[in-house]
Formats: structure tokens, C-alpha cells, sequence
């Protein structure tokens, strides 16, 4: 039905004001119910400025509807007008078919430079980087002139592909363009330069004239991301002098972030209270941001603070809070944490699993190893290196080697953490020559080892306490060119001092170009272990005189040197000093290890008597108890002993130690009922019992032997050699008792 053209013209404007209006509201049904009814009437506009609107309205409905929009443009001629041309390429670019959009944009008949925009920045937008930067190099031959968000999508795209020549030749164009007055293109400019040359973008940054809050973080979170976090706080103080430049939620990230790196907890506080004042402190990204800055910065409790007064949570608060529990070695509280994200019905990721991982090693829970893997395959983690590297690393920690040696044999692709970690769990389950054998299968493939590697090799060498194994993993060090770092230095030291080497370990140590606390204190220990306290002592001062303070794992590995070595007075006097001579006060283990020395020289009265003086807040543990029941047993004193075991059990009830202490003092003493009670007990707890073994070095070699292990061929000779130097340990006895008079 044909209607009067004096109708559907009054009619025209009317169509075109309705549908102009409908989208200025948003309404995009209207907008397309209006062209609908125009198309009904046979009305054809002559106003094509009424169709990108149309158009608009499509793409928020259906690509469908904007298909046939596009085939009523080519059939009335309307694709012939430029601003048609574009509103029809970006519904298909921003519809994601580039394919159609590229077809539509091949055959418009009027190019502008809206057009060449909507080209470029469609491919850009949808990532397709290499080919928008190729549009880009063609529009700017048809002497195209850009927009700013072409421009900084341009720029970004050269920083995400790495693509440095090309961002150094777009910046050339632009400054010849004049184009580089554009603060976002500035901005831009300076990301990708943050990326690719620090100093180009430092240059650029002191150059610009209008440096706005976006400026500001670039170039901050650019020195962190680039391990340069001092430089970073230093400009954001410089920022924070700044008149009308305040910093937003990005650049307190980055700030929080350098003051985790460095430990600044007191610039951290001061962001903290920043925050406060800005009423930022319900932001979520800036309260994980607190919660890591104050677990790096070793204060835990004002992590859990801010975790507790989070307004929401998502995932990465509950993993940040863990991880500092965990970080700050708080495993317990970490375990409450983690049972607690299951009431809340939290969905746990690879983060959490690896957290979590990270309490079963500490509390070695093997059964939740199992069950940790079992998530793992269920959500299709193993492609995870981190992940499985972490799992390996828990179930050779947990004392199953042979499931990690499992699930490392199956990698398809094993990187240098895989290697070292396996090499770790062997020397960790007492197997240094498999582990030795790791390393050396390592060495065939191309993967290099690090610091780290080398320092497990060295631990897996000191199991073994083989002096010419030492001495063959030490050339490695040398070679791969790790032996002049410190803590590889560190554990030479300690690997010679375990083979009994303790002159080769002095001299390792007193060639060492750096040293630091950790090497003093391994040198002390070196010596406490090969019974010689009075140079593990002399070593102390000689540390103060180099400037170095001794902590608290020094001042310890001289009360076990005093122990090992039988110097009582010089270990109590060393335990009274402590406070005055270092500033340290002694803990819960420094009091166990003299209750330990006391108890070896069987002075079992004084050692009780010292747990009784142990200070409030501290409480005896297991290892205090454990080492008066080993002295109970040493001495013949079940009295006594009945006491301190049952101590040790209430205290560790899963560990076999204390069982089998308490049967063998009932067994020295002939209470044989009772030996067989614990032994018992260990049975029906389904406790792990590690044999105990002795090294005994013949020549080079270091033999094992178990105890009550007559496999080995010498062992007749060994046994000789045993029962002689029990004879020789008891004249020395009681001589020291008075017993033989010199």
C-alpha cells in the first residue's frame, strides 16, 4: 500500500526527531521500533545522520538486526555518505568481526580520518596488535590524522608486543606531528618506556610540563616493578610536595608495594593513615595492598587487623592474610584461616592450595597432601609449575619421596625449581646419593642450576658426610661460579664441618669476600659440632669487632657448641650474659639446649630447676622435656623420667621420639612391662619410626650402619671399633667424676 507523499513527508522529521530523542535516552527498542515503522510507511530519510543511531541501537540488541540495517544502506545508496560508512565498520568492529568490518571499510567510496580511527583502534581494542600497528603505519601513508585514543592504544600496543623500534619511530612522528602535547599520549608514552628504557622515560618525565596523577604512577610503580623501590618512594614524596597532585589508588599500590620490598614499615603506616584520612580504607585493592606491605613488613597482627576491618573480601584477601601467617611463620593461626575459608564457603585457587601445602609441610600432614592433589587434578591445575613444584616440595617434606619422586618423574617439561626441589626432598628423606644423582642427571639437560640448586647439592653432600663428595660438589660451586655468594659460601661451611673437615670449613670461611650474620653463625655452629666450644666461643667477640651483631641463631649454636662440647660453667655464664653482652634475650629454645647441656653432664636437678625458672610467657616444650627424658635414660633416673615423658607425650602425641625414649630408659632399668607399653603404643598410633644409623669414615668413604644392621660386610670391624671407643668414653667418665686419678 503506497501512501501520499505529502503524508509520510510531514511524517519524516517526526520519525527522525523520535528516533534521535529514543537514543539520546538510551532507549535502543524504541530506536529500532521507529525505523521499523518508517520502513513500513516507505518513508526514505534524506538525513543519513539518523542512521549511526540505528546502528547504535543494533548493536545493543542483535548483530542480526545491524546486518539487515547495513543491507537497507547499500540498497538505498546511503553507504556512499563517510559518516554511514563508519557508523557501519564500527558496529562490525566493536560486533568483533573484523572480517565483515574490513569488507565494509574495503568498499566505502569517502575515507576520513574517523574512518582510519575506527580501523585502527578496532583491531588495537580487540587485541590484535601486530595488524593494528600495520593500520597504522598504512593510514599514516594516506596522511591520516589521529585521535588520542588511537594514539594510546598505538603506544600500548608497542609496549605489549615488546615492540621498542616501533614505539621509538611512533614517538618521532608524533613530536613531528605536534601530536605529543596530548598529557594521555605523554602518559602513554611513558608506560611503554617504563617498560623498555628506564632513562628514557625518566628524561620524558622531567621534560613534561603538565604532570598529573597519572604521571606520577607511571613512573613509581615503573621503578618498583624495576626493583628500584627506594627511587620509587623518593618520587613519591617529591609527589606528595606537589600542589594540587594528590595520589589515587594506583599510586598507593605502588607505594605499599615498595615498602613491602624494602620493609619500610614506618612509610607503610604512613600511606596507612593516608588512606584513613582519604577514606580510601574500603577500597579492596588497597587493603590487600596493607595486608602484604604489613606481612613483608613482619607485622602480621596489623595485617590481621586490616584484614578483620575489610568492609568485602575476595580471594586474594583471605590468600594475602594466609600468606602472611604463613610468611610469618604462624602456621597454626594459617590453619584456623584456611579451615575457616571452607565454613565461609570461600573457593579456594592455586594460591590457597600452594599456601596451603606450605602448613602440611610445617605440620607434616601427608594424608592432606593426598588430598591437596586430588583438588589439584579436579581443577585441572597440573599445568601449574608453581602448583606442582609446591606439591613435589610438601610430599618429600611430608616423608613421602617416593609420591614426589613420582609426580616428578611425570613432568613433561621440568624447569630448574622442579630439579632443585627434587634434589632437596631426597637430601630432606635421607637419600643424598639419589639426590646426588638428580643433580648430576640435571647437569646433562640444558637447564642451568642456581644459587639454590648448588645449595641443596651442598645439604644432600653434608648428609652424606662424605669428605670427597664435599669436596667433588665444592668444585661445582666453583665452576658454575656460585662460590662467592654468600649463602653458597655459607653452606660450604657447614657441608666441610659435617664431615668432620672443620680446618678446610675455617678456611672456606675466612676466604669468603662477604660475610654475614648466617656465616658467623654456621662457624660457630662448625665448631660446637666438631667439639671445639672454646673457638666456637672466641668467635663471638672477633664477629663484634667486624661490626656484625650476633642474633638469636648464633648466641644458640654457642650453647649447643658448649653442650656438645662439655662446657657447662662456660655455657651457663654464656646464658646469664646474653642480655647484657648481645641485647638478645634468650628464648624458649636457647633455655632447652642449656637444659640439654645440663642434663647430658647429668646434673638432672639443676636442669629441672632451670625449667622452673624459664620466664613467664615462655613454656617449656617438648624439646626441654625430650632432652631431661634422654638424660633420665642416660643416667638411670625412671623416677624422674616418668615425669618429663609424660610431658613429651601431652606435648607431641604423633611423635615416635618420645615413645621410644621412654622405652629405652624403661629398658635400661630392666622395667621391661613398661618398655614394651610405649613400644606398643607406637604400633597402635601408627607412628613413623626412622632407624637410627652411625657414619663411620674409612679412608674417603663414609659408611652407614643401622642400628642392629649386620648386612654390611664390615660391620665386625665397625663393631670393634665401636666397643672400643665406648670403652675409651667411659674411662673419660670417670675420670671427670673422680673416679681415676690422674
Amino acid at each position: 500500500m503506497r501512501f501520499p507523499a505529502n503524508l509520510w513527508g510531514s511524517k519524516l522529521p517526526s520519525w527522525s526527531l523520535r528516533i534521535k530523542e529514543s537514543y539520546r535516552v538510551g532507549k535502543w527498542l524504541e530506536v529500532f521500533s521507529h525505523y521499523q515503522e518508517m520502513k513500513r510507511y516507505g518513508v526514505h530519510p534524506s538525513d543519513p545522520s539518523v542512521f549511526p543511531p540505528i546502528l547504535k541501537a543494533c548493536l545493543n540488541l542483535s548483530p542480526t538486526h545491524g546486518k539487515s540495517v547495513h543491507a537497507y544502506l547499500i540498497k538505498q545508496g546511503y553507504q556512499s555518505f563517510a559518516s554511514t560508512g563508519n557508523s557501519i565498520v564500527d558496529f562490525y568492529m566493536k560486533c568483533g568481526d573484523l572480517e565483515s568490518a574490513l569488507g565494509a571499510f574495503d568498499c566505502m567510496q569517502n575515507r576520513d580520518s574517523v574512518s582510519w580511527n575506527i580501523i585502527i583502534y578496532g583491531h588495537l581494542d580487540q587485541g590484535v596488535l601486530k595488524e593494528g600497528l600495520r593500520w597504522f603505519n598504512k593510514a599514516r601513508v594516506a596522511a591520516f590524522a589521529p585521535n588520542a585514543s588511537t594514539l594510546v592504544l598505538v603506544i600500548q600496543a608497542c609496549r605489549s608486543i615488546g615492540a621498542y623500534h616501533e614505539g621509538l619511530e611512533i614517538h618521532g612522528y608524533m613530536i613531528r606531528s605536534g601530536l605529543c602535547a596530548i598529557d594521555s599520549v605523554q602518559n602513554s608514552l611513558l608506560s611503554m618506556y617504563m617498560v623498555t628504557d628506564l632513562m628514557c622515560a625518566r628524561i620524558l618525565f622531567d621534560e613534561m610540563c603538565n604532570k598529573d596523577v597519572i604521571s606520577w604512577s607511571v613512573m613509581i610503580e615503573g621503578y618498583v616493578q624495576s626493583e628500584e623501590a627506594e627511587i620509587g618512594l623518593k618520587l613519591f614524596r617529591e609527589m606528595a610536595s606537589e600542589d594540587g597532585i594528590q595520589p589515587d589508588g594506583v599510586t598507593t599500590a605502588s607505594v605499599l608495594k615498595a615498602c613491602a620490598r624494602l620493609e619500610d614499615i614506618h612509610m607503610g603506616k604512613l600511606v596507612h593513615g593516608v588512606v584513613i584520612r582519604r577514606g580510601d580504607n574500603n577500597d579492596l585493592f588497597i587493603g590487600n595492598s596493607l595486608i602484604d606491605m604489613y606481612s613483608k613488613c613482619k607485622d602480621v597482627d596489623s595485617a590481621f587487623q586490616v584484614y578483620k576491618e575489610m568492609s568485602q573480601k575476595n580471594i586474594v584477601s583471605w590468600n594475602s592474610i594466609v600468606s602472611g601467617f604463613v610468611l610469618n611463620e604462624k602456621y597454626s593461626e594459617a590453619l584456623l584461616l584456611f579451615k575457616l575459608m571452607g565454613k565461609e564457603g570461600v573457593e579456594v585457587d592455586e594460591v590457597t592450595l600452594m599456601n596451603f601445602l606450605q602448613i602440611c609441610k610445617y605440620f607434616v600432614y601427608p594424608s592432606q597432601c593426598k588430598s591437596v592433589h586430588c583438588i589439584i587434578i579436579r581443577r585441572k591445575y597440573e599445568s601449574n609449575e608453581l602448583v606442582i613444584n609446591s606439591l613435589i616440595d610438601a610430599y618429600a617434606k611430608c616423608n613421602l619421596v617416593d609420591h614426589a619422586w613420582k609426580l616428578f618423574d611425570g613432568l613433561k617439561e621440568r624447569d630448574v625449581v622442579s630439579w632443585s626441589t627434587m634434589v632437596a626432598g631426597l637430601a630432606h628423606c635421607g637419600k643424598p646419593d639419589e639426590a646426588v644423582g638428580v643433580f648430576c642427571e640435571m647437569s646433562k639437560t640444558l637447564e642451568k642450576p642456581t644459587g639454590i640448586t648448588i645449595i641443596n647439592l651442598l645439604e644432600a653432600c653434608s648428609l652424606s658426610a662424605e669428605l670427597r663428595r664435599s669436596k667433588w660438589a665444592h668444585g661445582v660451586a666453583i665452576r658454575r661460579g656460585f662460590a662467592a655468594e654468600v649463602a653458597v659460601a655459607t653452606a660450604i661451611v657447614d657441608m666441610y664441618a659435617k664431615c668432620g673437615a672443620i680446618d678446610t670449613s675455617r678456611k672456606v670461611f675466612d676466604g669468603m669476600p662477604q660475610r654475614n650474620v648466617l656465616s658467623w653463625s654456621a662457624m660457630v655452629a662448625a665448631y660446637g659440632m666438631n667439639g671445639l666450644p672454646r673457638e666456637a666461643l672466641a668467635l663471638l667477640p672477633e664477629m663484634k669487632l667486624q661490626g656484625l651483631k650476633p642474633n638469636s641463631v648464633t648466641t644458640l649454636s654457642a650453647l649447643s657448641a658448649c653442650s656438645h662440647g662439655g662446657l657447662i660453667e662456660g655455657g651457663l655464664s654464656f646464658l646469664k650474659s646474653m642480655v647484657h653482652e648481645y641485647g638478645i634475650v634468650p628464648g624458649l629454645e636457647h633455655y632447652s639446649c642449656v637444659i640439654d647441656m645440663l642434663g647430658r653432664a647429668g646434673k638432672l636437678d639443676s636442669a629441672v630447676e632451670l625449667i622452673d625458672q624459664i620466664p613467664d610467657g615462655l613454656k617449656a616444650g617438648a624439646s626441654a622435656w625430650g632432652a631431661i627424658l634422654s638424660a633420665c635414660r642416660s643416667h638411670g633416673n625412671s623416677e624422674l623420667g616418668a615425669g618429663a615423658l609424660s610431658h613429651v607425650l601431652e606435648l607431641e602425641p604423633m611423635n615416635s621420639a618420645g615413645y621410644l625414649l621412654g622405652s629405652s630408659m624403661y629398658a635400661a632399668e630392666g622395667l621391661w612391662g613398661s618398655a614394651t607399653r610405649m613400644r606398643r603404643l607406637v604400633k597402635e598410633r601408627g607412628l613413623r619410626v626412622s632407624a637410627g644409623y652411625s657414619l663411620v669414615h674409612v679412608g674417603n668413604r663414609a659408611w652407614r650402619f643401622l642400628a642392629g644392621d649386620c648386612s654390611n660386610l664390615r660391620a665386625p670391624e665397625i663393631d670393634i671399633m665401636v666397643k672400643q671407643l665406648h670403652s675409651c668414653m667411659n674411662i673419660d667418665e670417670r675420670i671427670h667424676s673422680g673416679v681415676v686419678e690422674c
